[in-house]
């Protein structure tokens, strides 16, 4: 994220108002079983996006994190036990419905439009509320 963003600077792609955001996991906060040091990481991404808020927001350049629940995804595949990772996430949402790309999307999209000129350095979850728990 910081690699990124430092090359989109330099290149001057991003402008007045921009945002930049990135998907993490609560695996970030929460000792998740199989997660392991991905949780390191996504500890650091966050930390990162505060870090880059903090930077970037004298340019008019918003970052922030989408904290998306399970879904199914190549990456999540890459987890030992997955599948129940996946249903366990899905029972523990408020609707037992598992969260969804598009949920996750039109958060993006609302992080991206000038709505959330106000959300900056944040992490949103979209996970149904299973971090609630």
């Amino acid at each position: 994220m910081i690699a990124v963003s430092k090359a989109a600077m330099e290149l001057a792609l991003l402008n007045d108002l921009a945002s930049l955001v990135t998907l993490t996991y609560m695996g970030s906060t929460r000792a998740i079983p199989n997660y392991n040091t991905m949780g390191i990481a996504k500890a650091a991404l966050e930390s990162s996006v505060r870090y880059l808020a903090r930077d970037l927001g004298k340019f008019g350049i918003r970052v922030n994190a989408i904290s998306a629940g399970a879904i199914k995804t190549l990456a999540v595949t890459g987890i030992k036990g997955h599948s129940d990772l996946l249903e366990i996430s899905k029972q523990r949402t408020v609707d037992q419905e598992a969260v969804t790309i598009r949920e996750v999307g039109g958060t993006c999209a609302f992080l991206m439009s000038d709505l959330a000129t106000g959300v900056v350095g944040d992490v949103i979850y979209v996970d149904k509320g299973v971090h609630l728990i």
